[in-house]
């Protein structure tokens, strides 16, 4: 991948394969287009795409037949009109989903952005860059494209960047140009003769690895990720950069990791494919014999019944059983009408009104409802068994909040209204006032008034120390936006510290490269920076030596309590209290860190900084080296007390967990944060446990490759736990936490993110072309490892991944598609989640603060998480009970409409003439009997919104497949065909013993025609009624006005001015009339209909006899495990978390990197006083507004 800056016509000769022998640029332009459909593709790509469903190509065969007259029996636009409607409805849905995701494309497209055009920089759109253009960037904008840092405004080419939209964090992180860029392209002028070349690997979705050679003035330089911006990224804190595009438009890495938009299907819609191939075979297997039937009888019999073959007497037998054939295909073809499909696209558009119009899933804060944006997956949703939620934005709220403190063995609150187990009796429900506090941040309320009382007295100095320590210790950057100091940190948990600090008194104001200056309650203090310790994931801490105003050296750390313990000095102080008081913030999932302080002899750092000079010039080894000068000097600390963060849930998110749990649901989390700060989130939504066996990456490969070696086959998870409990304990629960390095050595030979069909053609392909090892195919073994992990990993109660790229988040969710046979839902709110969101079955977007790229990508939006279990619970559980019956009782009615003809055949000799009148058969399914079934499609509940959700465990129906599947297809195919027969057979014999020779009795076609209609009309009407559960008053009315549809129409087409008007289309004249004034038509209905409902009626009540209530055994099942619950209560006694436990929770959530120590003491992110004046315009007030103030 060669980049030649300011060079155009240098990319424009690099050409790629792209069909057959066609050939297109190499090198994408900026420009993306996500929607699927242009003007020219519309139709033909969205009718390719609807003819995939079976039961639109055999509607189109069979208009194609009846446009043959030969063996036309209905007219043509019976067929075409319907089957028009139901593809314009979806192509209309289609279309308008698609012009939305054409607004979005646009609008990013059309984003403004500075081009070096010539010596100048010029104001274009994002759509316009091209691969190896300047671009100029501006605080606080986003990157259009994967840019090499050239330059910034920031001291030494520094830019710090926010990368939520990539990987959910929102600490700031900073990249830095080339010395010699910094150098050598400071301005415009520079940077438009700049002829620089990039070679560098080609474009990948590696988010966190960038490898290439920058070649400039005959030299080569090294190119890593620090000196890359990925599009995604927005500036912070720096006025200008300038970068150089090397991978534009779908080229860049975020792009590579949002997926390509698929075709989603439900697994009933699929399931329906399967049975119109059913429905498809009985249809032509019937009409294939009876087509041999009519053969038979024509060659024996036809020619004495010259009323029937008279159009066909030149021709033989086969051919007239071969168009006989056509004939019955035609007649029955009623068994898949196209009223199905037209009615199951309205039901679903109503399902999508429904969630859109829930009051009780609107957030008023935002003013946003639920929407459905698409209208074809709703009873999907109440089959969801698993869920991969991002963290950040979805679950939190990406606020760090100062909650709690614990001071010298004193506990008080911050942003947290004081208890009574604290036993603290101040003002409760109002914030305390800080108007004393010029510069606090009102974005952080106080509730405890001692705290403030006590850290504005400066009387006790044990609580200044505490707070001193969290204005100095930090590496926290400052900027003054708009008269205001805006803090940016590298972890928010920093941020929120140091703003607890500032609104208490304790303000940081600035910094320089050896000085901070901070101003306590109004008074400047400006402290002498000798040295960062800066943190590290191994070290669990940081600390800065300073020197105060007075001449004092302190040191000032914080960390994990585990290891600021283990360097207090012997019989510290309050040591025990503090434990006590981290115990009860780890109880409430708060994120603590440990403070401690200790004053530094002057000859004992001079002797230091001596040691830790030689360390930092080291060659080998250096890093341990410095730890080690660490350790000299962080010993023997004086413990200060403790800090209490809240990375603040969204409402009701460890309540909606613990309910979609209940409903056998299980919750993956997969985010791009830190280990850490992952696992205490898995606390705070009660996700994690105290009673789990926590296994990590190492843990998960152990035990792969232990199976590998015992059995040489990986197979399920029993192999892996093994005998663990020989003494027939209970087995411990378990929870798996892995990071994306660990998840990249398990999928490391598999195909990312293809389907198991994918997978397994690639694999005989590569396995045919290299051969086996060991006679294993490789890509066996490697799918062979990945269904062991997810057999372990779908045995554990909680997975969560962590450090995850968004193509490794939809890599697991494929894991599941391809070795589970489950539903899967992903849930995110960011573009790092648009991967994910389009790889599961469900995707739902999170309308967050991470823009709405995740929103645009998914099928439904909800404004917060815990909206989520309405959503499946409720809406979900109610679409798939309603799709279930609807899809059920349609097909059973259709299907006795239908198989009468073939019950008729034996006795009109096979002629393909229908049983019952056309008017009848062209009403019967989008009027007579539709009403009813949609009813029931649209309003039918088992039990109401509150029972849903108060016993998730009838969630479960759906998840099973209970509701509808083959088998119980297959049942209603054998109930319609018993159905069917008594509805011929009753009223054949009814007939056959009343014919008279006078006509009193009705003995004819057309009697007997209606006797049988009006027959299957109530039966089906009747099983419809005996299934609905949930009777409203649409419902009754619709059961009313099918019946008077059905009475008024049949009057209206058997009237005889029609009749006389055109013979051929009305050919019942008053055969209503004369067929309902009989009571022997009635009674013969009556028995037909009451012996055709007897096995529905007599199943049903033996259901109810000696079955329980499923709601009725769960309640019983949740009483005893609650009284289970309040026994275990009454023996278990209440321990405090050990501190040498290795499963207690102390989260010290620093960055997941380094932070900006080095950055700070060696000046590079820092600007140099000027005259040796401080810079800070902001310090020049502060004394005066405090003493004010006081």
């Amino acid at each position: 991948w060669e980049v030649k800056a300011n060079d155009s016509s240098f990319h424009r000769h690099f050409k790629k394969k792209a069909f057959l022998f066609f050939k297109k640029r190499k090198y994408a332009s900026n420009k993306i287009k996500t929607a699927k459909y242009s003007v020219l593709t519309f139709i033909p790509l969205n009718l390719y795409e609807q003819f995939h469903r079976l039961a639109n190509v055999y509607f189109l065969l069979l208009f194609i037949l009846q446009c043959v007259p030969a063996i036309a029996t209905l007219p043509w636009f019976t067929t075409l009109f319907p089957l028009m409607a139901v593809l314009g409805i979806r192509g209309i849905k289609d279309l308008v989903e698609d012009v939305a995701r054409h607004k979005s494309d646009t609008e990013v497209n059309n984003r403004p952005c500075d081009i070096l055009k010539g010596q100048s920089f010029i104001g274009m759109k994002w759509e316009d860059i091209q691969v190896g253009d300047v671009i100029r960037l501006k605080n606080n904008e986003l990157v259009p494209a994967d840019l090499l840092l050239l330059h910034s405004s920031e001291p030494n080419s520094l830019c710090y960047v926010e990368t939520t939209d990539i990987d959910g964090e929102t600490n700031l992180k900073y990249r830095q140009a080339l010395g010699v860029t910094h150098q050598e392209l400071g301005t415009e002028e520079k940077l438009a003769v700049f002829d620089g070349k990039v070679i560098c690997e080609e474009p990948n979705c590696r988010l966190h690895s960038f490898i290439g050679t920058l070649l400039w003035q005959g030299e080569k330089y090294a190119l890593d990720q620090e000196k890359v911006l990925l599009r995604g990224c927005k500036t912070r804190n720096t006025a200008n950069c300038y970068g150089l595009v090397i991978f534009a438009g779908f080229d860049t890495k975020i792009m590579r990791n949002s997926g390509r938009h698929v075709l989603k299907r439900t697994k009933i819609d699929r399931l329906m494919n399967h049975m119109v191939l059913m429905i498809f075979g009985l249809l032509f297997g019937s009409s294939l014999f009876l087509a041999i039937g009519a053969g038979i009888w024509e060659a024996r019999w036809g020619s004495k019944a010259y009323y029937l073959s008279s159009n066909n007497r030149d021709v033989s037998p086969a051919f007239h059983g071969f168009l006989t054939f056509w004939g019955y295909i035609i007649v029955m073809s009623r068994v898949v009408p196209v009223a199905l499909f037209v009615t199951f696209e309205l039901v679903h558009l109503v399902h999508s009104f429904f969630i859109n119009w829930d009051v009780k899933m609107y957030y008023p804060k935002k003013d946003i409802f639920a929407k459905a944006r698409t209208t074809t997956m709703n009873e999907e949703l109440g089959q969801i068994k698993y869920i991969f939620s991002d963290k950040t934005g979805t679950l939190t709220q990406n606020i760090m909040t100062f909650k709690k403190c614990c001071i010298s063995g004193k506990i008080y609150a911050g942003e947290t209204q004081p208890t009574n187990c604290f036993k603290l009796s101040k003002l409760r429900g109002k914030a305390v006032d800080l108007s004393w506090n010029k510069m606090s941040d009102e974005s952080l309320k106080i509730f405890d008034k001692n705290l403030v009382e006590v850290a504005r007295s400066g009387k006790e100095p044990c609580v200044q120390e505490f707070f001193r320590l969290l204005a100095l210790c930090h590496t926290v950057m400052i900027e003054d936006k708009d008269g205001q100091l805006v803090y940016q940190a590298a972890s928010p948990d920093e941020e929120a510290l140091v703003t607890a600090a500032r609104n208490l008194g304790y303000v940081f104001v600035s910094r320089t490269q050896d000085t901070i200056t901070i101003c306590e309650l109004g008074e400047e203090q400006t402290y002498k920076l000798l040295a960062v310790l800066d943190f590290s994931s191994v070290r669990k801490r940081m600390s800065v030596l300073l020197r105060n105003p007075e001449g004092k050296i302190l040191l000032y750390t914080k960390g994990a309590d585990t290891v600021i313990f283990e360097r207090l000095q012997q019989d510290c102080p309050h040591r025990a209290s503090t434990e006590k008081a981290l115990d009860s913030f780890a109880e409430e999932t708060l994120r603590t860190l440990c403070l401690a302080y200790k004053e530094v002899e002057e000859n004992f750092y001079l002797e230091w900084r001596r040691q830790h000079h030689e360390a930092s010039v080291i060659l080998h080894n250096r890093e341990h080296q410095l730890e080690a000068v660490y350790e000299e000097i962080e010993k023997n600390l004086e413990l200060l007390g403790a800090t209490a963060i809240e990375d603040k849930l969204q409402d009701g998110v460890p309540e909606t967990l613990q309910t979609l749990r209940n409903g056998n649901i299980k919750i993956w989390v997969l985010t791009g944060d830190k280990l850490e700060t992952a696992v205490n989130i898995g606390y705070s939504c009660k996700l994690l446990t105290e009673d789990m066996d926590l296994l990590d990456g190492n843990d998960v490969c152990r035990m792969l490759r232990a199976m590998g070696e015992k059995n040489n086959n990986l197979t399920t998870s029993q192999t892996v736990w093994g005998n663990e409990n020989p003494h027939g304990m209970p087995p411990r629960k378990k929870a798996l936490i892995i990071t994306g390095h660990y998840l990249n050595e398990i999928m490391k030979e598999s195909v990312g993110v293809q389907t198991r069909k994918a997978q397994h053609k690639k694999s005989r392909r590569r396995n045919n072309q290299t051969g086996a090892e060991n006679g294993v195919p490789r890509d066996d073994e490697a799918h062979a490892r990945e269904k062991a992990f997810v057999d372990l990993a779908c045995s554990c109660q909680t997975v969560i991944c962590c450090r995850v790229t968004p193509k490794q988040k939809a890599s697991v969710v494929q894991l599941i598609k391809n070795y589970e046979n489950a539903i899967t839902l992903a849930i995110g709110d960011g573009a790092n989640d648009v991967n994910m969101i389009k790889t599961a079955h469900i995707g739902i977007g999170i309308s967050g603060q991470e823009g709405t790229q995740a929103v645009q990508s998914s099928d439904y939006a909800l404004a917060q998480f815990c909206f989520l279990q309405r959503l499946l619970l409720v809406h979900g559980r109610w679409s798939y009970i309603r799709i279930s019956k609807f899809l059920r009782f349609f097909f059973f009615k259709t299907l006795i409409f239908a198989l009468v003809h073939i019950w008729y055949s034996f006795f009109n000799g096979f002629s393909a003439q229908s049983v019952l009148e056309n008017w009848f058969i062209t009403l019967y399914t989008v009027s007579y009997t539709a009403y009813p079934i949609l009813a029931m499609g649209l309003l039918e509940q088992d039990v109401s919104d509150k029972k849903s959700i108060h016993f998730p465990e009838l969630y479960k129906a759906g998840q099973n497949e209970d509701l509808f599947n083959v088998k119980v297809f297959g049942l209603t195919i054998f109930h319609s065909i018993t159905v069917s027969l008594v509805l011929f057979f009753v009223p054949y014999g009814a007939f056959t013993v009343t014919v008279a020779p006078d006509g009193t009795f009705p003995s004819d076609y057309q009697c007997f025609a209606v006797t049988i209609a009006t027959a299957t009309l109530f039966t089906a009407i009747l099983e419809v009624m005996m299934e609905i559960t949930f009777w409203t008053v649409p419902s009754m009315l619709a059961v009313l006005i099918s019946i008077l549809f059905y009475f008024l129409f049949s009057f209206i087409t058997h009237n005889m001015a029609l009749h006389r008007v055109d013979p051929t289309m009305f050919l019942f004249p008053d055969a209503s009339l004369i067929s309902f004034r009989q009571p022997y038509v009635w009674l013969t209905v009556l028995l037909t209909v009451g012996i055709s409902v007897i096995p529905g009626l007599t199943f049903r009540v033996l259901r109810s006899i000696f079955t329980t209530s499923y709601i009725e055994g769960i309640s019983v099942n949740k009483t005893i495990h609650e009284l289970r619950k309040v026994e275990e209560s009454t023996v278990e006694l209440q321990t405090y978390f050990k501190r040498e436990s290795s499963r207690r929770r102390s989260s010290y959530a620093f960055s997941h990197r380094r932070g900006f120590g080095e950055l700070i003491t060696s000046g590079t992110s820092l600007r140099q006083k000027k005259n040796g004046n401080y810079p800070s315009s902001q310090t020049q007030v502060l004394e005066q507004i405090f003493l004010e103030d006081r």
